[in-house]
């Protein structure tokens, strides 16, 4: 009994089983409901609705329960006018293959690096000739009528640059903007030195967008790695957290997948990240390895470090199902901890 028991522990957390695997045979094992409440029962003296100040949303219904999504790793160029072009023709091929939501990677409309960043930075603002990338963004998702997070690109505002990312409506419209809040600045000896902070500000808000394939909440790359900047978008109701970035060589080996899953995990929601494709003459080389993952940190689509688009089905009602196993939110203890949104409790 113990052997069949480890078995079925092993298959459940076996990383790259299919979402249909998952599915049946987390049902085939489900506990009954019964014992789903008595597990989610917890004395009120722990207080669990008191971990998130404000307390935490409810899950909305999104506008739609299951639909396809695309992860578009893209080759980067220095040539602009090509990388806008292909990127448009990437997204045109995802939506012909029914995706309803596409994303794009981080700087994904000229090369990674601070002498480029000022360079190939657009006005978003003022829009038009002087944002090529993000007016080509804005006309792709209305004319297919898709959500598109625009991966990011370097976004000139006053005297300050930052790395934005935008996230359009099917109707062309922006739905919000997300501009980078934790600076990519490491030194790691005789690995990669790199530090944003020499050309880009940090952004200070976080981002969480109503779309008609739910509420998303934006990071970018290094914001991945916030633990509480997920836990936030996910007590303010979030179905799907998106971060386009560009792991390296060194990080992306040891933390791209696990940080993913981990996120994924942790608040119990999908989270879909998006890299350029492997440029091995280029000056900051990414890891690439696009990534899909559903709510019990399980990898449902994932690719390598060419270009490549994925196409993978999203079903939301995988969520609250996940949550019935693992009834987190009833057993926190709010008596011992908590997280503040400061800008929510601000708002009060």
């Amino acid at each position: 009994m113990r052997a069949a028991a480890t078995s079925t522990a092993a298959a459940l957390l076996a990383p790259r089983l299919t979402c249909s695997a998952i599915r049946a045979r987390l049902l085939f094992s489900r506990p009954p409901l019964r014992r789903v409440a008595a597990m989610a029962a917890a004395p009120s003296s722990f207080r669990p609705e008191e971990a998130r100040s404000p307390p935490a949303l409810e899950l909305p219904t999104p506008p739609l329960s299951k639909f396809k999504v695309a992860l578009c790793q893209l080759s980067v160029t220095a040539d602009k006018a090509r990388n806008i072009s292909h990127a448009r023709a990437a997204i045109e091929a995802a939506a012909a293959k029914g995706a309803k939501l596409v994303l794009l990677p981080e700087i994904w409309n000229g090369p990674y690096s601070n002498d480029s960043f000022p360079e190939y930075a657009e006005d978003i603002e003022a829009g038009g000739d002087v944002a090529p990338s993000f007016s080509m963004m804005s006309e792709v998702a209305r004319s297919l009528q898709i959500t598109l997070v625009g991966g990011s690109i370097a976004e000139r505002s006053g005297n300050n640059l930052y790395n934005a990312c935008c996230v359009f409506g099917s109707d062309g419209q922006l739905k919000g903007k997300h501009r980078k809040i934790h600076l990519f600045d490491i030194d790691i000896p005789g690995k990669i030195t790199f530090k944003e902070s020499k050309t880009l500000t940090a952004g200070q808000n976080p981002t969480i967008v109503d779309t008609d394939v739910g509420r998303i909440g934006i990071g970018i790359c290094y914001d991945i790695r916030f633990q509480e900047l997920a836990m936030l978008y996910a007590a303010r109701g979030a179905h799907l957290l998106c971060y386009p970035g560009a792991f390296n060589m060194t990080t992306g080996p040891l933390h791209w997948e696990l940080l993913q899953r981990a996120r994924a995990a942790d608040n119990q929601l999908f989270v879909a990240t998006c890299a350029p494709a492997r440029d091995a003459s280029a000056g900051y080389i990414a890891w690439g390895h696009s990534t899909l993952v559903g709510p019990f940190g399980e990898v449902i689509a994932t690719t390598e470090h060419e270009e490549a688009t994925i196409i993978a089905e999203i079903d939301y009602s995988l969520i609250e199902q996940r949550r019935q196993f693992l009834p987190l939110q009833y057993q926190r203890r709010g008596d011992l901890y908590q997280l503040v949104d400061v800008q929510r409790l601000g708002s009060q």
